[in-house]
């Protein structure tokens, strides 16, 4: 039965590709295939075409709930569009599981396996699934010779496995999905095939150079459309032809009835990974590869002939530019990388940072860049500008509300003019430091991975000269952020095999014709493993889906409780009045404090600005203040709100009171 390319694509089950069509009714143009627009737009009646693949081209958008009104012309959404987006789940009911696999990506990775709930309960052998539970499709396999969907269900912290056949019947519903996506990771897995996708957009990265397609009322919720393209081979042809369904052609699926070996057998980068082993060495033909590689000026050419010796695992070390503005440049550098590096001073907003970041090789020296001032008389106060050196954490009590309690703290040493002083630095601290290097010594990326923990601040001291250009000699700083494992391909041209390549399977789109198995491996004297730099999306995409294979780190500290800090901060005013010389412990406070004891103030008073959250990093805080205040002035009010101004009186005027109002 002949289908219009459309209906063919709605029908398509993509995991029955290859599939072979020919044209029933074919539309005509200046000679029998020609492209537009890098689409085929021309087939004539008769010609065989084996399809291969389906692909989304571009996403169509369309802004829906505008603040201005109805929605907006729908426009086309850059693939490279840096925003973040949520999912909203779909509320179109899926009838079977056939319709959801056939539907639904599933993939290997923990964030491409998609979730739903059913409406009533599922009775199987071993396991009940209640109404509205929430079922993770993690895999589709084969269980009695029929094909099953292998599910799970977590309960107490406890994961279930079970089987689902393809023909179970209901009313499934997408779950919730709270993670973040880029639009080439929805593109990708999270568009159902023939269904449209709502998402709402949760961040705008400022890094894009392009205009901004969204007006400013955007309420941050659009649906999301995306365009096909058909990708296959012709008879007896290389190049891969694309094709959109909307072209207006008929055609029948052939492929119980047609031999495919009449096509070329074209495979991807994905495609030869997923060979076996012991199917390498092969020899085969670009057909083809990205313009702007690296790799394309030297092996990677269409029509050329390569080598592809074995697929593997290579660590990586992933980096990224020390800069404070955007863009920031990301790099994969490889442990064989020639060059030699020097340590850059790292920073540390909190005292937990110091307690990771800390050595057994050396103690940790650092230099205070914020003040802090301990809520209990047993732990050290800090200034700008102190030294510490950081050996190890211990717990050490002490007394709160006429109680003791246990606080985790940072065992350090206070560098003195001449001598050294114990000091305990707790591990919720939030204050600021920044690392002293004394260490001259050039380090190789290995040698820095073995010794230090990451992440890890460096700069290039000597270049790579192993290749013409160092991209990492120009960049002024890199943190070294993540030891990874990534797969590759290794490939050499095969006129001098000695010389080998590694490909990225994830990141280098290639296509190739395999012209022949190779009975041994003519050997490779030489690896070359080149410094990549990768996108921002593949940045975070990477950070993601690695960070996830990891255990959690381990909760930081808990801050003190309200009623603690309350407490610690109304002391002040005692502190005060045994040793005025001692400032109190809000710095522009005794700024001000100061200032006014030494100057007699003007007819009108004293004016002062508070911002309240900015000085105790607490909303509701201004009673505190008004205590330290009452140490120099007779009288002061009750404060309240976020922001107040406070007008002190000359001392001659309104009996020495000093009144405050709201400003």
């Amino acid at each position: 039965m002949a289908l219009s390319l459309e209906e063919f694509v709605q029908s398509l089950d993509l995991r029955t590709l290859p599939r072979v069509l020919e044209i029933q009714s074919g539309v005509y143009g200046e000679g029998s295939v020609y492209e537009m627009f890098g689409n085929e737009s021309c087939l004539s009646t008769g010609e065989v075409i084996k399809v291969t693949g389906l692909k989304i081209k571009k996403v169509i958008a369309e802004i829906c709930e505008s603040v201005e009104g109805p929605s907006s012309k729908p426009f086309e959404l850059p693939m490279d569009f840096p925003g973040l987006f949520k999912i909203v789940a779909d509320k179109t009911p899926y009838l079977t599981m056939e319709e959801i696999i056939r539907t639904i990506q599933i993939g290997p990775g923990r964030l491409e396996h998609p979730c739903f709930c059913h409406q009533k309960d599922i009775n199987l052998e071993n396991i009940t699934i209640k109404r509205g539970e929430k079922i993770i499709l993690s895999s589709v396999g084969e269980t009695d010779g029929k094909v099953a969907v292998n599910c799970g269900v977590k309960r107490n912290h406890q994961n279930y496995s079970f089987s689902l056949p393809v023909t179970q019947e209901g009313e499934f519903y997408e779950c919730e999905d709270e993670h973040i996506y880029t639009l080439k990771e929805i593109v990708e897995w999270k568009i159902p095939k023939n269904r449209t996708r709502t998402v709402e957009l949760t961040d705008f990265s400022n890094k894009w150079n392009a205009t901004s397609p969204f007006p400013k009322a955007f309420s941050g919720t659009l649906i999301l459309k995306p365009v096909y393209e058909i990708q296959g081979v012709m008879k007896f042809q290389k190049n891969v032809v694309r094709i959109l369904p909307s072209l207006d052609v008929e055609v029948k699926d052939i492929t119980d009835s047609y031999d495919a070996n009449w096509f070329l057998k074209l495979l991807s980068t994905e495609d030869l990974f997923e060979m076996t082993s012991k199917e390498f060495p092969i020899m085969a033909e670009v057909i083809e590869a990205p313009v702007e590689n690296q790799l394309s000026k030297n092996v990677l050419k269409p029509g050329k002939t390569i080598v592809i010796h074995k697929k593997y695992q290579a660590r990586r070390i992933l980096a990224s530019e020390i800069r404070s503005n955007f863009p920031k440049r990301h790099f994969l550098i490889p442990t064989s990388y020639k060059g030699k590096f020097k340590r850059r001073p790292r920073e540390f907003p909190t005292a937990y940072d110091l307690e990771l970041a800390k050595s057994e090789k050396e103690p940790l020296h650092v230099v205070a860049t914020k003040d802090f001032h301990p809520l209990h008389e047993e732990l050290s106060s800090v200034s700008v500008g102190d030294q510490f050196l950081v050996y190890h954490s211990e717990t050490t009590e002490v007394l709160s509300e006429g109680i003791k309690k246990v606080v985790n703290v940072l065992a350090c040493e206070k560098i003195l003019k001449k001598s050294y002083e114990a000091a305990r630095l707790p591990l919720y601290m939030e204050g600021g430091f920044v690392e002293v290097i004394h260490d001259k010594k050039q380090y190789q990326i290995s040698e820095l991975c073995e010794q230090f923990r990451l992440p890890f601040n460096v700069k290039v001291s000597v270049r790579d000269l192993s290749v013409e250009e160092d991209v990492l000699a120009a960049i002024p700083g890199l943190q070294l952020e993540e030891d990874i494992t990534d797969s590759y391909l290794l490939v050499s041209d095969f006129v001098t095999p000695a010389e080998c390549w590694e490909i990225p399977v994830g990141r280098l789109d290639m296509t190739v014709q395999l012209v022949s198995n190779l009975p041994t491996d003519p050997g490779s004297s030489l690896v070359r493993n080149l410094v990549e730099e990768i996108t921002e999306e593949q940045y975070y995409r990477m950070r993601r889906y690695e960070g996830s294979l990891l255990h959690p780190p381990p909760r930081p500290p808990k801050h003190p409780s309200k009623k603690e800090m309350e407490l610690s901060l109304l002391s002040l005013s005692e502190e005060r009045k045994v040793d005025q010389a001692k400032p109190p412990k809000v710095e522009l406070l005794s700024y001000f404090v100061q200032k006014m004891n030494r100057h007699k103030p003007p007819s009108s008073g004293w004016l002062l600005d508070l911002g309240m959250r900015r000085l105790l990093n607490c909303p509701n805080r201004s009673h505190l203040i008004t205590r330290v205040l009452e140490e120099s002035f007779p009288v002061v009010s009750e404060l309240e709100g976020d922001v107040t101004r406070l007008q002190f009186l000359p001392t001659e005027e309104a009996g020495n009171q000093a009144t405050a109002f709201r400003s």
